[in-house]
């Protein structure tokens, strides 16, 4: 009798949970260890970890990259326990990025001002690491006039365009659209800039990541994909879906570099997107980036999350142990660690960043609560620039 086993019977066997775990082998615990060195660099060079590397940097670029992964949890983790508080009337989708800070804070590390991002219904943490104000961000889950979108986008559509925050987006994907867009524009203005797009791999499965892709490659685009591979989907394992553990692959049919990472480490992350972000800047087209992650609540919502636990347990799709494992893999435990281990910061440095951290969020959601709110009568402002459209839903015949 054969003892082999097919993959999809195999993976049924052992049910979604553990087919999660059992994909997930770029999971590793030593700190800047996994980034092969860029082509063309010297041999010295080619054989310094990413965290040697990171050592060498300003510290304010260390001290930027702390405080930007650090205001994401910390600004996440409060709205996550107002919601779940039930004390503030907050309601609608939330979807946390808590668990993935190490992916958007390395690649907007590695970006200018003037750079774009597009994001996803996931993209609270994208949108503070380029520099994302949070009192607008607060007064926007509040339904506030004085939200990034007046109140009226919500937590999927925040934009700052005047950061190059292209916006977050509640189509599945559709960020793989707006940044080949926006890389296209660069390419016809003749500017230096650069056009990244965040998304997780289910993603991957959309037509707007090929067609992008297929574009951005055939005009020389200066645009990065970056996916971000927390390997659940929605509630369905990635690995179940997939023909490939790693759909960032998909595009190396297209002669597009491709590079997989620990996103939960954020000096693999920095200089892996230092790398696609210099080529694009020269002239040398788009590159897909994939980082393994894992995002420690439920793909949206707060089902299995209580006020002051960190993480969503319970849920039918995933064990315990397997939220556990990833908690323990903290992105910024792990770099506070080797700020400290490095001797490149103190523990009180770094406490004094946290605590004005912590003031920053508290403030912001003040600013919130004390804004006005919109009103269903200010729905028809910034339809068209510049013009207030009739009321016409208003009107009793």
């Amino acid at each position: 009798m054969s003892t082999n086993v097919d993959r999809r019977t195999f993976l049924k066997m052992m049910g979604g949970a553990g087919a999660t775990a059992a994909f997930v082998s770029n999971v590793r615990p030593v700190f800047g260890a996994g980034l092969a060195a860029p082509s063309g660099a010297p041999a010295a060079q080619a054989l310094k970890p990413t965290a040697d590397r990171l050592a060498e940097e300003p510290k304010e670029k260390l001290a930027y990259i702390y405080e930007r992964m650090q205001a994401s949890r910390k600004w996440e983790t409060r709205m996550k326990d107002l919601f779940v508080g039930g004390k503030e009337g907050l309601y609608g989708a939330f979807h946390t990025y808590v668990g993935e800070e190490a992916v958007a804070t390395g690649v907007c590390a590695a970006l200018n001002q003037d750079d774009y991002i597009c994001s996803t219904h996931r993209g609270h943490g994208h949108l503070i690491a380029k520099g994302g104000n949070l009192d607008k961000m607060s007064a926007e889950i509040y339904a506030r006039e004085t939200g990034a979108n007046k109140g009226f986008g919500g937590s999927m559509h925040i934009v700052e365009a005047d950061k190059g925050i292209l916006g977050m987006n509640g189509i599945v994907g559709a960020g793989w659209y707006v940044g080949a867009g926006a890389a296209y524009g660069i390419k016809v203005r003749g500017t230096q800039q650069v056009s990244v797009a965040f998304a997780g791999e289910g993603a991957c499965a959309s037509p707007y990541f090929f067609s992008a892709l297929r574009s951005a490659k055939n005009y020389n685009l200066p645009f990065i994909a970056v996916i971000e591979n927390n390997h659940q989907a929605i509630t369905i394992p990635s690995i179940t879906s997939f023909p490939s553990k790693n759909p960032g692959t998909f595009a190396s049919g297209l002669g597009i570099p491709v590079t997989i990472g620990d996103g939960n480490d954020v000096s693999e992350v920095y200089y892996n997107a230092k790398k696609a972000v210099e080529r694009a800047r020269n002239g040398g087209g788009p590159s897909v980036l994939e980082f393994n992650t894992y995002r420690w609540y439920d793909h949206a919502g707060f089902a299995g999350a209580k006020e002051g636990i960190d993480g969503a347990w319970g849920l039918p799709y995933r064990s315990d142990s397997e939220v556990q494992m990833w908690i323990d893999n903290c992105p910024i435990k792990r770099y506070r660690t080797f700020l400290i281990e490095r001797k490149l910061f103190t523990e009180d440095e770094l406490n004094a960043i946290d605590a004005d951290l912590d003031a920053q969020v508290e403030a912001s959601v003040e600013f919130a609560r004390n804004s006005p709110p919109c009103t269903a009568e200010h729905g028809v402002r910034n339809v068209f620039a510049g013009v207030e459209m009739p009321a016409r839903q208003f009107l009793t015949l």
